[in-house]
């Protein structure tokens, strides 16, 4: 969604960048018709879904997803407190079917 068409509530950021850099943003936006607002704003808004999306996903290595699928297909057996909880678990909420 462009910067333009944005709900009413804004916020202000402002940055103070090398002239170099200022200059490579104009340019970019320019050739795309895109304000220099505009342009940054959605850089930025996508960069920053990319890191949020990159910091979500879980990369295991080969090992670690090997020792994930072990502990999914033969979970250890449970603890005496783990076996207490769900006795506790029983008592409160009753057997579950």
């Amino acid at each position: 969604m462009p910067y333009d068409e944005v709900m009413a509530e804004t916020a202000r950021l402002e940055a103070r960048l090398p002239a170099d850099v200022h200059s490579l943003l104009k340019r970019a936006a320019e050739l795309e018709g895109r304000s220099l607002t505009d342009f940054v704003v959605e850089a930025a808004r996508e960069a920053a879904r990319r890191t949020l999306e990159e910091h979500a996903i879980f990369r295991l290595s080969l090992e670690d997803q090997e020792r994930v699928a072990e502990a999914l297909l033969r979970p250890p057996a449970p603890t005496a407190a783990m076996r207490r909880a769900f006795e506790r678990h029983r008592e409160l909420f009753g057997r579950e079917e």
